[in-house]
């Protein structure tokens, strides 16, 4: 039996499935490329073919991939859909506002000609109308924008990379003492108490309170499971006493389904304005519902829990976000130092303060004796 003669990969070819004329070729790093042209016949795809493998031959001299024409609203524009798959709808609709409102009416020419310059003038200019935290944000989009530009071969370096954002202030935290948590609860409307106490001993955002379903609720092994964060990612909420007993005196309807909200009357903006009300009410100054999170990680650091524990339990994936509640009451500090004495014994503490009296007549006795300068105990 005559053997098969190996088909050409590289040309152009036409797909039974799709209409259109289609390229194969491999690139400057080895890799093999497919792609559907816009040619109208076959000489046309020809023509594109060629012209990729001119560029290839062109990367294969300088060691790079020569740089494109492509603008930076049309780079943009692939980088949203390619992220779109990837982020959650809420942190996509920001980086889309962060491409289309701000990148890209600034970056208004072909990404190739972008300098490190002009990055550092973005982050000057927008340094005056937007916050740190913001134009870090903006910058970090840009740097990924450009990385990905990388391995699209559309430009060879990444311009933005050493281009410094402005420090970040460290984050707000501001927590209840368990008085003013008592009394907070206490006048809190009954609609919106069970909202509170499950984001106070929790530490769930309010986007994660509000939105919790019957069926993340896991009562029996006193957890709940949160599908998705705001990271993107799954997490499991243990729940201590206070959490268990909110979530039972909820009234659940006969009729409702496991897919339906537990707090399913109460809206983002309803409860917001109605806990800002009630800390009025109450003269609590500067208080947020986010800051009821900081009141749930505060006292787990002072109740003991180290921050690997609290940046668990919050969904933290950097440490440097639960370093924030590294402050701590003064009364917690010095019981912590106290500590010290069950180390040593206090028998070995007072020991060890004898000698170091001792040693310190000895080290100034000698002084005396050098300087000629007499010391009297």
């Amino acid at each position: 039996m005559a053997k098969k003669t190996a088909q050409k990969r590289d040309g152009v070819y036409e797909r039974e499935d799709r209409k259109g004329f289609w390229i194969s070729w491999v690139d400057a790093q080895g890799r093999r490329r497919r792609r559907k042209t816009d040619a109208a016949n076959i000489t046309q795809a020809k023509q594109i073919l060629s012209a990729e493998l001119l560029r290839v031959e062109q990367a294969k001299m300088l060691g790079h991939a020569p740089p494109g024409k492509d603008t930076f609203e049309a780079v943009a524009a692939r980088y949203l859909k390619h992220q779109q798959a990837r982020l959650t709808p809420k942190a996509y609709d920001r980086e889309d506002g962060i491409v289309k409102k701000h990148l890209a009416p600034f970056f208004n020419r072909p990404l190739a000609s972008i300098r490190k310059v002009d990055i550092q003038r973005y982050v000057t200019e927008r340094s005056g109308a937007a916050s740190a935290y913001s134009v870090q944000k903006e910058l970090t989009v840009l740097k990924h924008l450009f990385s990905l530009a990388i391995e699209w071969e559309i430009v060879s370096i990444n311009p933005a990379q050493d281009v410094k954002a402005p420090k970040v202030p460290a984050g707000r935290v501001r927590y209840l003492q368990p008085t003013e948590l008592k009394a907070l609860l206490e006048a809190c409307p009954d609609w919106l108490r069970p909202v509170v106490g499950l984001a106070v001993c929790t530490g769930m955002r309010r986007g994660e309170v509000l939105g919790l379903r019957w069926l993340d609720v896991d009562l029996a092994n006193q957890r709940i499971m949160l599908p998705q964060t705001k990271n993107g990612e799954g997490r499991i909420v243990y729940l201590n006493q206070m959490a268990q007993t909110v979530l039972m005196s909820i009234e659940r309807a006969a009729e409702s389904k496991t897919t339906d909200r537990v707090f399913a009357e109460v809206g983002p903006d309803q409860a917001t304005v109605a806990f800002g009300r009630v800390c009025r009410d109450l003269g609590i100054e500067d208080f947020r519902f986010h800051d009821l999170r900081h009141t749930a990680a505060s006292w787990l650091r002072m109740s003991g829990a180290d921050i690997h524990t609290v940046a668990q339990l919050l969904g933290h994936r950097d440490l440097r976000m639960a370093a924030r509640y590294q402050h701590l009451s003064p009364a917690f500090l010095a019981e912590a130092v106290g500590k010290l004495d069950a180390v040593f014994g206090f028998n070995e503490g007072l020991k060890l303060a004898e000698n170091g009296e001792e040693r310190h007549r000895r080290v100034t006795g000698q002084k005396a004796l050098t300087t000629g300068v007499a010391v009297s105990d």
